[in-house]
């Protein structure tokens, strides 16, 4: 888009955490402000139509590498055009075996001399200042994303950062600023806009094949119970205090922005309007503390205003609606839900299925059923989707990762 910021919120609103609504950034100069979007900084410069220039080797660094931030370093490592340059963590064991496994991925010719900064909560901040690394991994606790995204990008370095981006509007705000005036970028990795299923609905709704779009269902469905015995290291558990503290959806993107891409949200032809959102009751992690920890334990002196699950209803500005829904508690299967559903059909997840008016072709004649299985061979080759699939992991080496030809 070759508008400026103003031009951009003038015609769209956007979602905030907990797809909080704002109104346009208009608002901000005539005075009609309640959401207190602030001005631009100046000297800022609106970053959708941004291109960094080419690197021809790219310094990586990398603040976290425990579960997530592990396999960030081990794919990016595998990247021919990469140097890993630095390795921030709480734990020396831990950014030991990432340094290990980056190596192992350069061959001996990249990756050789990997600074080590484990001294303490902000060594981080002293990586950034020595190594001024180009590109910043931050892969850390959600309280420490935006305040980590924004040092970063004061250093000099485009960042990627883990879901979610911000736990506030401001925070947003400040991320937005600082992008703005430093010119770099900050991209959320929401890993799932990029899966298989992902990536088909998104070229069939790109190709019209269930005509014009209606309506979205989008969740993240995942019982993490599990992380409050993480206790020793914190790994997972910090957590917990989200879930005690907060009410509403606290993870909407990875149900949310695959759905959000095929409706092709925020880019100049609809958005988000409105919402009603709704919690249920928060049971199932009280009742887990008091199973499985000692009264007297921390968990057990908690009180979860979270809900168990939360469901919200968005209307967007083309009158389109998406279910999202979220639930981190409930001994239940994991689904992101991923329906579209168009005039001419429905395309769905988990398990991976299709139904067209008219049926599909080597599948049902109607959609009064799921196209499912090998019955979506045919449609698959005529959506000209190409994949490459790796066969040991479902979290591959970069090389090894799944190929589109969209």
């Amino acid at each position: 888009m070759k508008s400026n910021r103003r031009d951009f919120l003038r015609k769209t609103s956007i979602a905030g955490m907990g797809l909080a609504m704002t109104s346009a950034w208009s608002n901000s100069i005539t005075g009609n402000n309640p959401h207190n979007i602030p001005a631009p900084l100046f000297g800022a410069k609106y970053m959708g139509d941004f291109s960094a220039p080419k690197l021809e080797t790219v310094k990586c660094a990398f603040i976290g590498v425990g579960a997530r931030g592990s396999g960030h370093a081990h794919q990016i490592a595998a990247i021919e055009g990469t140097e890993v340059v630095a390795i921030s963590d709480l734990y020396q064991d831990l950014a030991e075996k990432s340094e290990k496994v980056c190596k192992e991925n350069g061959g001996g010719t990249r990756h050789k001399k990997i600074k080590l900064y484990t001294d303490g909560e902000n060594d981080w901040k002293n990586m950034l200042k020595k190594e001024k690394p180009d590109a910043v991994f931050v892969c850390t606790p959600w309280k420490l994303h935006a305040p980590m995204a924004i040092e970063a990008m004061k250093s000099g370095a485009h960042v990627f950062v883990e879901v979610p981006l911000a736990l506030t509007i401001q925070e947003m705000w400040d991320i937005v600023d600082t992008s703005e005036k430093t010119q770099k970028h900050c991209m959320m990795m929401e890993n799932v806009n990029y899966g298989r299923e992902e990536l088909l609905y998104l070229n069939m709704c790109r190709k019209g094949v269930i005509g014009e779009l209606l309506h979205g269902e989008a969740s993240y469905i995942h019982e993490l119970r599990s992380q409050m015995n993480e206790v020793e290291r914190g790994t997972g558990s910090w957590r917990t205090y989200h879930y005690a503290n907060r009410d509403g959806n606290l993870y909407p993107t990875h149900g949310l922005g695959p759905v959000a891409q095929y409706m092709n949200l925020a880019r100049g032809e609809d958005n988000f309007k409105f919402i009603n959102s709704f919690s249920s009751p928060g049971k199932g992690r009280n009742l887990y503390a008091a199973k499985n920890f000692p009264a007297d334990h921390k968990w057990n002196k908690l009180d979860f205003k979270g809900g168990d699950i939360n469901t919200s209803i968005v209307k967007t500005n083309m009158g389109r609606t998406i279910m999202v829904q979220w639930d981190e508690t409930s001994p239940r299967p994991y689904t992101r839900h991923n329906l579209i559903q168009g005039t001419k059909g429905t395309l769905a997840g988990f398990p991976t299925r299709i139904a067209l008016e008219g049926g599909v072709e080597g599948g049902p004649d109607s959609h009064h059923e799921w196209a499912e299985g090998e019955q979506l061979q045919k449609i698959l080759k005529n959506t000209n989707i190409h994949y490459m699939y790796a066969l040991e992991n479902w979290l591959p080496k970069w090389a090894d990762m799944v190929e589109w030809t969209l």
